[in-house]
């Protein structure tokens, strides 16, 4: 019997392939928009950033080609009450989040997977770059093959029961061969660039969104070094991360970091490079891919942010939801709000968020 798969399409050339190799490979596949927001919703010109009327219809128009049934789902509740207040909320407790992994795990992985179900589908596809396993039963999720666009980092928060019921086609894949098979069908996206930054903050400018969408005025507030001298005053907390150096507006001998916000005080604290680096971190919120028990100790590689090179470490299992990593050697601006990742070679194990 013909498989369904409901293939998740945001109009660029990654999921547009995803559903041409699926429909090659004999699967029955629906074409499916996520309406996420409108750009006057969080205060953008019309015509920017992904969710345009653009992008929707190049994902038609690939679905169209594919003779696919294509659907736009209007999920902007759900997306501005679990990823854009998500990640104000984050930012004002002095966090640095990475909201494409809550978009991963609430609305793809969440709503467009039950969504799935109800459409009587037997997976859901997209078209990130990563590998799904089945080991006689035992679903892993791995690293795709093109390690420059690897995005296994991202995905760590998918359960075991949607492993075994999501595709990723283009996980053996290279970039450069996802847009020459593109263009050799004559898809429209063929060459269209890929998306940067967070997608409702297309300038980039963080700050300024949160203070935008809040409706709160930052104040400025005391950069005080390691010895608590004060250097200077900042132009808003929020405007700063754990690591960052340009933009500070204070002059010293040698280049310094932010090294700590405490967000009560509204006080930025900078240092040279060398107080940025730790051995130690503490996570929760935890999502395992395997099985463990408390107290258990792993050694494996970890990875603290996107695209940073993973590190050996140990980690501590300290309960279902949180642990502890000891790496080999200390690491540069371990960052609160950040996800850590745990690899065993290309296999996740499991991440969760940095305390």
């Amino acid at each position: 019997m013909t498989k369904k798969v409901l293939v998740a399409m945001s109009g660029g050339v990654d999921s547009s392939l995803a559903a041409y190799l699926l429909k090659k490979d004999g699967y029955d596949c629906i074409g499916c928009t996520m309406k996420l927001y409108d750009n006057e919703d969080i205060g953008i010109q019309k015509g920017h950033t992904c969710c345009s009327l653009s992008d929707v219809e190049d994902a038609r128009s690939v679905a169209y080609k594919l003779h696919m049934p294509y659907y736009v789902f209007n999920y902007k509740d759900s997306f501005k009450e679990q990823i854009i207040d998500r990640f104000v909320n984050s930012y004002i407790k002095g966090l640095t989040p990475n909201p494409c992994i809550d978009c991963n795990k609430y609305m793809k992985f969440d709503l467009l997977y039950e969504r799935a179900k109800i459409l009587g589908c037997d997976y859901i596809a997209t078209g990130h770059y990563a590998i799904i396993d089945n080991d006689n039963g035992e679903y892993k999720l791995k690293k795709g093959l093109d390690k420059t666009k690897d995005q296994s980092y991202v995905l760590y928060n998918l359960s075991r029961e949607q492993l075994a019921h999501t595709l990723f086609p283009l996980g053996r894949l290279s970039k450069k061969e996802v847009r020459e098979i593109a263009a050799e069908n004559g898809f429209i996206n063929a060459d269209k660039p890929d998306s940067q930054d967070i997608c409702f903050v297309p300038d980039g400018d963080y700050a300024g969104f949160i203070e935008r969408y809040s409706g709160t005025k930052f104040k400025s507030g005391k950069i005080v070094d390691t010895n608590g001298n004060v250097l200077g005053q900042h132009k808003g907390i929020v405007r700063y991360t754990i690591g960052q150096r340009k933009g500070l507006g204070i002059s010293s001998d040698s280049p310094l970091y932010v090294t700590e916000k405490d967000m009560k005080s509204e006080t930025l604290t900078v240092g040279y490079e060398s107080s940025l680096y730790k051995k130690e971190l503490t996570a929760d919120n935890m999502n395992w891919l395997i099985d463990v028990k408390p107290n258990q100790i792993l050694k494996c590689n970890v990875m603290t942010r996107y695209r940073k090179r993973e590190e050996p470490a140990t980690v501590r299992v300290i309960s279902l939801n949180s642990i502890k990593v000891i790496f080999s050697t200390p690491q540069r601006a371990i960052t609160p709000g950040q996800s850590v990742v745990i690899y065993d070679n290309d296999t996740v194990l499991g991440g969760g968020i940095i305390k």
